[in-house]
C-alpha cells in the first residue's frame, strides 16, 4: 500500500523560489562573461554541406574552413537518411569563385572520407534577421494563446491570474533552456526555436494537471478550505504522475544525448541538450514554483475581498 504523501510544498516555496534565482543568477553571470552566439541562420551568410564517409573531426574542419574563408567557422555533423553529412556555417557570403577554390581544396583535404558538395546556400543578413524576428513573433503568438486557453479553462478558479502565473514559469523554463545554449557554447539556430516551442508545450501540460486537481479539490474541500491547503493536497496527488511522466521524458531525451555525443552528431546535441534541461525545469516550476506561487496571489486577493 502506497504511504500517502506529506511534503508541504506551500511551507517550502520560498526556497524553491531562492533556488531558482540562483540558478538563474548563474546562468546570467555565464552569458554576461561568454555571450551568446547567434547562427547563420539568424545572422546571414554561408551554409555549405557536405556528405561524406568515415570519421571527420569537427575541431579540425573548423581550422580547414576558417582558413579558407578567413574568417571564423563552425562545423557540425548530422545524418541525413543514413548518410552522413558535414554543415559548414560562416558569417561572410562568398563568390562562385571562391566557392569552386574551397570545394577544390575540400576534395583535396578529405580525399579519404569521399567528400561530396550537396548544396551551398548564402543566406542574406536581412533574410537572417527577418527569420529570426518571425520566430520570436510565433514564440509570443503561442504564448498569447497558451494565456487566453488557460484563462477560459480555469475561469472558475481566477483563470486570468493562473494564466499570467503559468506563463512565467513558462518564462522560467525558457531561460533555463537560453542558458544550456550559453553554458555549453552552442549557437542559437532553427534549433533554439524547436526546443522552445517544445518545452511551451510540455511545461503548461504539467501545470494543466495540477490546475485541474485544484479545480476539483476547491469544490470537493469546499469554501472552509484555505487556498494553501488545496493548493497542497493538488500538488501531492498530481506529483507522482508528473514525476513519472518528466523521468520517462528524460530517459528518452538523454538517449538521444548519449547517442549523438557517440556519433558525434552536433546538430542533434544542439537540440536534445537544451531539450534536457528544459523537461527537467518544466517538471521543477510546474511543481514547486507555479501553484505554490500562484496560492499567494489567491490568499491576497481574498483577503482584500474579506476586508470589504
Amino acid at each position: 500500500m502506497n504511504k500517502e504523501m506529506t511534503f508541504d510544498f506551500i511551507k517550502n516555496r520560498k526556497t524553491f523560489l531562492i533556488i531558482s534565482a540562483c540558478i538563474i543568477v548563474v546562468g546570467l553571470i555565464f552569458n554576461l562573461i561568454f555571450g551568446v552566439e547567434l547562427d547563420v541562420t539568424f545572422t546571414g551568410g554561408t551554409v555549405l554541406k557536405y556528405s561524406y564517409t568515415g570519421t571527420i573531426d569537427t575541431s579540425e574542419a573548423e581550422s580547414f574552413f576558417t582558413e579558407q574563408f578567413g574568417s571564423r567557422c563552425t562545423a557540425e555533423l548530422s545524418n541525413s537518411g543514413g548518410i552522413q553529412m558535414l554543415n559548414v556555417y560562416n558569417t561572410s557570403d562568398i563568390s562562385n569563385e571562391q566557392e569552386q577554390a574551397i570545394e577544390a581544396a575540400v576534395a583535396e583535404k578529405f580525399a579519404d572520407n569521399a567528400i561530396k558538395q550537396v548544396s551551398a546556400n548564402s543566406i542574406s543578413p536581412t533574410v537572417g534577421t527577418l527569420f529570426f524576428i518571425k520566430c520570436l513573433f510565433a514564440t509570443l503568438l503561442a504564448t498569447i494563446f497558451l494565456i487566453v486557453y488557460v484563462a477560459i479553462r480555469f475561469r472558475k478558479i481566477g483563470g486570468v491570474s493562473a494564466a499570467l502565473m503559468a506563463i512565467a514559469a513558462l518564462a522560467h523554463d525558457l531561460l533555463i533552456v537560453y542558458f544550456a545554449f550559453v553554458i555549453f557554447r552552442i549557437p542559437l539556430n532553427d534549433n533554439f526555436v524547436a526546443v522552445v516551442l517544445t518545452i511551451l508545450g510540455y511545461s503548461l501540460n504539467d501545470t494543466i494537471v495540477i490546475y485541474d486537481r485544484i479545480r476539483e479539490n476547491r469544490s470537493r474541500l469546499g469554501a472552509k478550505a484555505s487556498i494553501d491547503e488545496v493548493v497542497n493536497v493538488s500538488l501531492r496527488q498530481s506529483f507522482r504522475r508528473t514525476l513519472n511522466t518528466s523521468i520517462t521524458t528524460c530517459i528518452v531525451v538523454l538517449t538521444l544525448v548519449i547517442v549523438a555525443v557517440t556519433q558525434n552528431l552536433e546538430s542533434i546535441i544542439s537540440f536534445a541538450v537544451p531539450l534536457l534541461f528544459g523537461v527537467i525545469s518544466g517538471f521543477y516550476s510546474s511543481t514547486f514554483l507555479c501553484s505554490p506561487v500562484w496560492a499567494i496571489w489567491v490568499a491576497h486577493r481574498e483577503k482584500k475581498k474579506s476586508k470589504k
